[in-house]
């Protein structure tokens, strides 16, 4: 008999687990209805070299949550960024068409009139507009112009500063690694306890770092005051306007040209063994970032051979001559006089970084892992010639001659100027995508634009049925009563055996 009664008590267990089941999997009866309904939102990232679109969606019905909202889909703009259109400011408008007609497929007709679109312009604008404000508002004309034409709800299009660049990245790659707020298997918004992960941005015009700090930030400027679910962060964001890529490689063969003279054959260190290219001072010296150092007599259309040698110790030499790593009138400066508090903590490598560190070590088998390893890699790497450069990495032909210089820059940039060492360069990691979306400022950006991340902490919600909790408590009770029961069992059954 008392066997009977366990066997019924597991079996009543394993029926009402099996209810529970059915009530988790199912689900809100409305969801089970329905199919998912969903909200979106369109950003188009103006960078200097081009122009990205990105769509977002979420739940409909959780607008105001967290850790929700994924990337929809994406569009590359064909050709140069919306800066470049300064002489031709419709044409930056007619380079958006192709994108937005994506868009207008991409996202459900019944979701357009609702579905915001922003536009944010980084550092080539930042550039333009400080050496031609005219020019710079002509191209936002025209780019608002064509964006109004379409059926979305714009919101605007504004010139981002490098700070606020550096703090949307941040709050991207940290919102996107659920370190703000997590939505716990309890059903409730949970805080994860989690540090925050810093930073790291390398675009076509400029650079970005940006970490939480407890050290005094010396420089207000480069000091923000973050209050988001409730946590506070104090912030340290700086933006290098003439450190993105293209400006470095400028930079780097205006010195190049000086040292030689602006002879018509050039001997370039960091472009490897067995290239070779016509460039022209207009392509070098056509910007803000290098119009100071124009030689006498310049012409842009003057045009030079110059040819790669792939000299490790020369391009290093020659890279680091666009850096000042001795002026500091701070207690301590990563470079050109700019205070640094030291990096703490784990950092997100994105854009440039995570393409360079990933041709370093497709091309040199090195894991790049450590200050070292990258040293051993960089000059591995510089040391190839164009041809072998080309067979390990062939869709790279259009820029296999830059990434000697871009990779000694990275070098110098992180261990010299960030003051990253072999105890801490490991926590950097190199990435292009957090929780399968695009790593970037343009998520942060819409979210504070959209208000979807608030400054105080969520309220606790279900996140269960009131059915699926009363099963739920029930089978918990049921648990432990046969337990007790399966308990009292053995001790009759052990006490029995040794009376016989």
């Amino acid at each position: 008999m008392e066997q009977k009664a366990g066997v019924a008590c597991v079996a009543a267990l394993l029926l009402l687990a099996g209810v529970v089941g059915i009530i988790l999997l199912a689900g809100p009866t409305k969801d089970v209805r329905e199919s998912p309904d969903y909200k979106y939102g369109i950003v188009l990232d103006a960078g200097s070299s081009h122009t990205a679109m990105y769509i977002y969606k979420w739940p409909a019905n959780k607008e105001n949550d967290t850790g929700i909202v994924s990337e929809h889909s994406q569009c590359k703009v064909k050709g140069a960024g919306i800066s470049s259109y300064a002489s031709n400011p419709p044409g930056a408008g007619q380079s958006l068409v192709g994108c937005l007609d994506q868009a207008v497929q991409d996202v459900p007709k019944a979701r357009h009139a609702q579905t915001p679109i922003y536009l944010g312009a980084t550092a080539g604008m930042r550039l333009l507009n400080q050496t031609s404000p005219g020019d710079s508002d002509r191209v936002l004309s025209t780019v608002v112009s064509t964006i109004r034409s379409y059926p979305f709800d714009f919101q605007g299009a504004s010139i981002l500063t490098g700070q606020e660049e550096g703090v949307f990245g941040w709050v991207t790659v940290n919102y996107l690694l659920e370190n703000f707020v997590k939505y716990g298997w309890v059903g409730r918004w949970v805080n994860p306890s989690r540090d925050t992960v810093g930073a790291m941005d390398f675009g076509g015009a400029s650079t970005q770092i940006t970490f939480v700090t407890q050290e005094k930030v010396q420089s207000s400027e480069d000091e923000m005051n973050l209050r988001l679910y409730g946590q506070g962060y104090r912030i340290y964001t700086h933006s290098f306007l003439c450190y993105g890529r293209d400006q470095v490689l400028r930079k780097v063969l205006s010195k190049v040209f000086k040292s030689q003279g602006y002879g018509k054959a050039v001997t370039h260190p960091c472009w490897p063994a067995g290239y070779s290219a016509q460039v022209t001072l207009g392509s070098v010296y056509d910007s803000p970032c290098t119009a100071h150092e124009k030689p006498s007599g310049y012409r842009s259309d003057y045009s030079m051979q110059v040819t790669g040698s792939g000299d490790w110790q020369q391009c290093r030499s020659g890279v680091s001559q666009i850096f000042d790593f001795q002026t500091c009138a701070h207690s301590k400066c990563s470079f050109n006089g700019v205070f640094q508090p030291n990096v703490s903590g784990n950092f997100m490598a994105f854009a440039a970084f995570y393409y360079t560190h990933s041709f370093i070590q497709r091309t040199t088998g090195i894991r790049v892992g450590s200050v070292d390893e990258l040293d051993r890699a960089v000059q591995g790497m510089c040391a190839m010639k164009f041809d072998e450069m080309l067979q390990k990495a062939p869709d790279q032909k259009t820029r296999i001659q830059d990434y000697c210089t871009i990779s000694i820059f990275m070098q110098l940039l992180t261990t010299q100027g960030y003051k990253f060492d072999n105890s801490t360069f490991p926590s950097i990691s190199f990435q292009r995508k957090a929780a399968d979306t695009s790593i970037g400022w343009a998520l942060g950006y819409m979210l504070n634009l959209s208000n979807m991340i608030p400054a105080e902490s969520l309220a606790l919600r279900k996140g269960m049925q009131f059915g699926a909790w009363v099963a739920l408590l029930i089978l918990l009770v049921l648990v432990i009563l046969c337990s007790l029961l399966l308990l009292q069992l053995l001790y009759r059954s052990k006490k029995e055996a040794s009376v016989i």
